[in-house]
């Protein structure tokens, strides 16, 4: 059971609110369409349901609202738009990374694709596929969790009148199974076709509530469709026999030679187009829209009519001043740690920047190494003075702003309920993934540096040096620092340029900064630092440690250590902040 009481969504300036005091219910096992014209405030009705809209209201799903629910995709599947997901990657792969937010087997993926008859085209790309092929897969994301309603906004959407009978079966089904299903429409057609109750609003007030077999009696008419080419001769001829006859019979150009008779029936057209020896081409019952049957009623704005039909909905005893609805956010991936993998090796952006990195690092390596005069530790990571940052350094920063600066472009988790969420779970695993990718990236440029510097110039040039534990963890930590500043920085400005900003800022701002403050003669020394620690620390390290701390020490001491031990910190602090905020304002 889906109850929405007295939906409101926040007003903008001196405007009326888009939806004010929308009341009703879709009871399980039956598809309730919510019926409106483009505008009258279908879609911010769904988004305050699914407190994605600051408003007020409340919207119990089976008794509860959907904050309060542990897993939401399990209750609740939602199609609102286009399928929110990278045009590259597969269809088939972006249901296994939404099997694995939602944290249901990854072979749920492949039965998904198998229902809605995507099953031959589950390595197609988002990006290639049709309008009905979208709203397939979108359908699929929103059933992943097995819910038990579904809110589908204006599903049918792009889709031929096959795909379209297809879709129809498919929800009555679901409802068949004792599943609740509300999608919206402004077809009132479909809504009589498909629906067992329609739910009629008209700018974001409820106008009726009723059964379909009430809805098709008081909001449609049926009619004859006629086409001829002599519309406006047998139009006369049948307007002067119900006159005539006194029959209330009404006909109306469609323009060109299309005519619609209401009153009557395609026996008694035939017939009088036979009398008067009028040509017809078309002939055909069909069903049209009446508009909004008016009767007195009361609450809208300068005595508008208003149908309230008595039913569940009216029963719904509604407070003077509803609950306000937050803007709250979605939960977070159930298996952080898959979702990050399969949303990072999903896409090709992923390979072809790391395999970029590796073939400019390894050019820079070999025309550094003509000149004769850079360093060893320079070659082996192709870090010439002009740039500010070597391009694995450079590709890891990338690649942890692309983490979070992805998801914002295109939402993944909890497919239509906005903004990616940062909940500690998922910061942890962007967190992990990230340093690992950093880590291989850094490797496989040392390794692939140094073969091709031997190719080139043979093996007296590479070897390896006295401080090579100290120059691996500079290398580490300077890979991992550039990934985490763009994750974080791309997740504190929900932006990947800003992501990208961040890890050039560290050597092209802050490590200038940080030179010119050590520049001048220091008087104290750091010596000792591993003892005073020990007398500090509640557990006691064994002496051969100190010569490992003292290492970490002075490669954070680096005017590059420095500067992005300094930048992670205020990101870090950023993140949090901004976390903090956005959980005050619910």
């Amino acid at each position: 059971m889906l109850q929405a009481i007295g939906l409101t969504s926040a007003p903008r300036r001196d405007n009326p609110p888009v939806v004010d005091d929308l009341t009703f219910e879709a009871p399980p096992g039956r598809v309730t369409a919510l019926l409106g014209a483009p505008g009258s405030g279908k879609s911010t009705a769904l988004r305050l349901m699914l407190e994605l809209q600051a408003g007020r209201g409340v919207t119990y799903f089976r008794g509860r609202p959907l904050h309060r629910i542990g897993h939401p995709a399990r209750e609740v599947g939602v199609l609102l738009g286009d399928v929110p997901g990278h045009p590259v990657r597969t269809a088939r792969g972006q249901l296994r990374m939404l099997c694995a937010a939602a944290g249901v087997p990854a072979s749920r993926a492949d039965e998904l694709l198998e229902v809605v008859g995507l099953a031959g085209l589950g390595d197609q790309r988002i990006g290639t596929l049709s309008a009905g092929m979208d709203r397939r897969l979108g359908l699929a994301s929103a059933l992943l969790g097995d819910p038990h309603t579904l809110v589908l906004d204006e599903p049918s959407k792009g889709l031929s009148p096959r795909e379209r009978s297809w879709l129809h079966g498919l929800l009555r089904a679901h409802a068949a199974e004792g599943g609740t299903v509300l999608h919206t429409t402004s077809d009132p057609k479909e809504a009589a076709r498909a629906a067992d109750r329609v739910v009629t609003i008209d700018d974001g007030r409820l106008v009726a509530d009723q059964d379909v077999a009430d809805f098709s009696r008081t909001r449609l008419r049926p009619r004859v469709a006629v086409r001829t080419p002599h519309a406006a001769r047998l139009a006369a001829a049948m307007s002067r026999e119900a006159r005539a006859s006194r029959r209330s019979v009404e006909v109306v150009a469609e323009g060109g030679s299309r005519l619609s008779v209401y009153g009557s029936s395609c026996a008694e057209v035939g017939d009088a187009a036979y009398r008067h020896g009028v040509p017809v081409h078309q002939l055909a019952d069909e069903t049209g829209d009446a508009g909004p049957v008016a009767v007195p009623g009361q609450g809208r704005p300068g005595g508008a009519p208003r149908i309230v039909p008595p039913g569940p909905a009216s029963a719904v005893a509604i407070s003077e001043l509803p609950p306000p609805i937050p803007v709250r956010p979605a939960r977070g991936p159930l298996r952080p740690l898959r979702y990050e993998l399969r949303r990072l090796f999903g896409v090709r952006t992923t390979v072809m920047i790391m395999a970029a990195a590796l073939v400019v690092s390894a050019g820079l390596s070999v025309v550094l190494a003509r000149s004769g005069k850079a360093p060893l530790s320079d070659l082996l990571v192709a870090w010439p003075p002009l740039l500010p940052l070597p391009p694995a350094a450079f590709a890891a920063g990338l690649l942890g702003a692309l983490s979070f600066g992805d998801e914002f472009r295109y939402p993944a988790l909890a497919a239509g309920r906005g903004t990616v969420p940062r909940r500690l779970g998922l910061l942890t695993a962007k967190l992990a993934v990230s340093a690992g990718t950093a880590l291989l990236l850094a490797l496989l440029a040392v390794l692939g540096n140094a073969e091709v510097l031997r190719l080139a110039y043979g093996g007296d040039l590479v070897s390896v040096p006295v401080n090579a534990p100290r120059m691996a963890a500079s290398w580490a930590g300077l890979s991992i620092g550039c990934a985490w500043a763009g994750l974080l920085a791309a997740g504190v400005f929900r932006l990947t340029g800003a992501g990208v900003a961040a890890v050039l800022a560290v050597p092209v701002l802050v490590v200038p900064l940080v030179q010119k403050l050590l520049a001048g003669p220091s008087a104290r020394s750091i010596a000792g630092l591993p003892g005073r620690l020990r007398e500090l620390a509640w557990l006691q390290w064994p002496y051969e440690a100190d010569r490992w701390v003292m290492a970490a020490v002075r490669v954070v001491a680096q005017p590059v250590g420095l500067a992005l031990t300094l930048s992670l910190s205020a990101l870090i602090c950023a993140y949090v902040f901004t976390g903090l905020r956005g959980k005050a304002r619910w």
